[in-house]
């Protein structure tokens, strides 16, 4: 049966190709937004790959790529830009992929989503954060990423309600590894010269990309999880100072200031009074109620996903220390 990977090209796109072909799928079809694959790829002898590049935003370019294609792997999504790009990219181009997909009789789709779906507002502090914690009531106060994998979420079940498809979501939390990111918002605001160090003694979310590309070939294959939710992250969390901490010794210094949440949260409310003093001149980059999504201290649970036989890659430990020297490589050339 043929699949579909949506966003192959990109950072947890190209790991998710690699697990698949671990795991024995021999008919793929990735779709790339602009040019094909720019990275070896290794398929079984007998193996079909054929690399499709489309816009998702097309109604024409999605059902070229969905057609013959029994299971999607919907990782494409707005990551860049204004809201209303990354609303599109995220949003439209998803209601164009699932109405491909209706049209085409795909049988299951595995949507990747983000933590950034959860209202931490409603949860307390010291709470943990699992598959069935409450949803962003306010996703709008949030940021234009996780507004549009909430509805982007809620527009995959709406369509699933209706024509009766598999559905298979995975909530990743801060994915890291070499090629990524240094910094998530968990750990702060990433400031001209300076980084905002807000998260503290908070434990982060963190997942390899590895680790993360395992989980989601595993339930996107496992014959029970359709019609499931699984939060992805590593078994061994750490706080986002230890993080930090292990950063400055790994790769280098970084200029930081250290704030509470409570220092945030008035920061914020400082911000927010600029901006309208200001009538918009500075836009209200964080306010209270951001600041208690990003740094409101939380636990969380892998255990579902755990139950469907998933296990990590790299232990936290390796999984750093490998994407740390990374980072000092980049830093040195």
């Amino acid at each position: 049966m043929k699949i579909l990977i949506t966003g192959a090209g990109g950072f947890l796109g190209k790991a998710v190709l690699e697990r698949l072909i671990a795991h024995g799928e021999t008919d793929i079809r990735c779709l790339y937004r602009a040019r094909g694959p720019q990275h070896d790829i290794q398929l079984p002898a007998g193996s079909t790959f054929e690399a499709v590049n489309g816009n998702l935003r097309s109604p024409k370019e999605a059902k070229r790529a969905l057609a013959g294609v029994s299971t999607v792997y919907h990782l494409a999504a707005g990551l860049k830009g204004g809201a209303a790009d990354i609303f599109l990219d995220t949003v439209v181009a998803s209601r164009c992929l699932l109405d491909a997909a209706v049209s085409a009789g795909v049988h299951r789709l595995v949507l990747v989503s983000s933590f950034g779906v959860y209202g931490v507002s409603r949860i307390n502090t010291g709470a943990v954060i699992d598959e069935n914690s409450p949803l962003e009531p306010h996703p709008e106060q949030r940021d234009p990423y996780s507004h549009a994998k909430l509805r982007q979420e809620q527009l995959f079940r709406e369509y699933q309600a209706r024509h009766g498809f598999e559905l298979v979501i995975l909530r990743p939390g801060v994915i890291y590894g070499p090629g990524g990111s240094p910094f998530s918002t968990r750990i702060g605001l990433s400031l001209p010269g300076f980084l905002l160090h807000v998260g503290g003694r908070n434990q982060l979310p963190i997942t390899h990309v590895l680790n993360c590309a395992e989980a989601i070939a595993i339930a996107g294959r496992h014959p029970d999880a359709g019609g499931q939710i699984y939060n992805v992250l590593d078994d061994e969390l750490i706080r986002a100072k230890d993080y930090l901490r292990r950063y400055r010794g790994a790769v280098g210094p970084v200029r930081s200031i250290r704030l509470p949440l409570a220092g945030a949260k008035l920061l914020a409310r400082m911000i927010v009074w600029y901006s309208r003093y200001s009538h918009g001149q500075m836009p209200a980059f964080l306010t209270p109620y951001k600041a208690d999504a990003m740094w409101k201290s939380t636990r969380f649970s892998n255990e579902k996903l755990r139950g469907i036989g998933w296990r990590p890659i790299f232990a936290t430990e390796e999984g750093l220390d490998g994407t740390f020297r990374w980072f000092r490589e980049q830093t040195v050339k």
